[in-house]
């Protein structure tokens, strides 16, 4: 797998750019698609306090992660390694249009939360492009590295929908049996809240932005980040200082900006099959009638 060591972040805003350039002449199939094998390396990644209490902030994590004694939270490293698969996904080698690409899953393996003082190593590739009932799905994975040992990765799926696919529905898992989970909060959303948090994570596809600027993408009005949906959930599920945790989500249905959802949670201390035994929780965001996300928390033995 060819590597390329970066000498600085790439500069996102650019990046989104000339991936929204790009995305006309990309109609990437599952027939014809190959997942690029470039790999993106950036050594020694500062993580700013200041734009960590910003996240912390809009994300609904209560305590003061900016203090450098403080652990990261659990979807940050995320936000750090975000502007290395912008570039692998604007690059003209990967197949499917940066424009309008979903977030469809996450799944994040803690080892070790990361502090504000670290300086980790940054990795991303693309595992697989694989055909979806609605397009193409991609597969990035990230990785945060600390003297060479992996303490932090997650596998993110990205949707590029297109007509005439045929593929099969992997998103469709079995919802859980029995009563809904039990409500927790509920939260109204400001129209302004994709903004928002386009400021603090670099992400401004424009399906976050405006009602004009997601509708030529097929969104009534925008729609917020799956990630801001995954870290609200996770400031409620997830102990701040947590090591050793696996969370996956599923982003199920867009949510609409603005609107109102409500966080339900039970715990459980059934762990999956795999991972370290312990106490761990389902999670939901639910809404005019439609589940938006589904997700868990569990103990993890973390990867080698």
């Amino acid at each position: 797998m060819p590597t390329r060591t970066l000498a600085a972040p790439p500069r996102l805003p650019l990046v989104l750019a000339r991936g929204a350039l790009g995305s006309r002449r990309k109609r990437g199939r599952p027939r014809d698609c190959a997942a690029p094998s470039d790999r993106l390396v950036l050594p020694a990644v500062r993580i700013d306090p200041d734009r960590l209490a910003a996240y912390a902030r809009v994300c609904g994590f209560t305590r003061d992660v900016g203090d450098a004694a403080g652990a990261v939270p659990l979807t940050y490293p995320h936000i750090l390694g975000f502007p290395l698969a912008a570039q692998l996904m604007a690059d003209r080698a990967f197949p499917l249009p940066l424009l309008g690409l979903v977030h469809t899953s996450i799944e994040i393996t803690q080892v070790r939360a990361l502090r504000a003082t670290d300086r980790p190593e940054l990795t991303v590739h693309t595992s697989a492009l694989r055909p979806h009932h609605r397009g193409t799905e991609a597969v990035l994975v990230t990785e945060a590295r600390l003297d060479g040992e992996l303490v932090w990765s997650d596998r993110s799926t990205y949707l590029a929908r297109h007509s005439g696919a045929t593929g099969p529905r992997p998103d469709e898992t079995a919802e859980p049996v029995g009563s809904p989970l039990p409500a927790v909060s509920t939260w109204r959303l400001t129209a302004d809240l994709g903004r928002r948090h386009a400021r603090v994570s670099g992400d401004y596809n424009p399906i976050h932005l405006y009602p004009w600027t997601a509708k030529p993408l097929g969104f009534p009005r925008a729609i917020a980040h799956g990630m801001w949906t995954v870290a609200r959930c996770a400031a409620e599920a997830v102990p701040l200082n947590a090591d050793r945790i696996t969370l996956r989500a599923v982003f199920r249905a867009p949510v609409l900006l603005p609107g109102t959802v409500t966080y339900a949670a039970e715990t459980t201390s059934e762990s999956t099959p795999g991972t370290a035994p312990g106490t761990g929780s389902r999670f939901e965001l639910r809404g005019d009638g439609r589940v938006h996300l589904t997700g868990e928390v569990v103990p993890s033995a973390g990867r080698s």
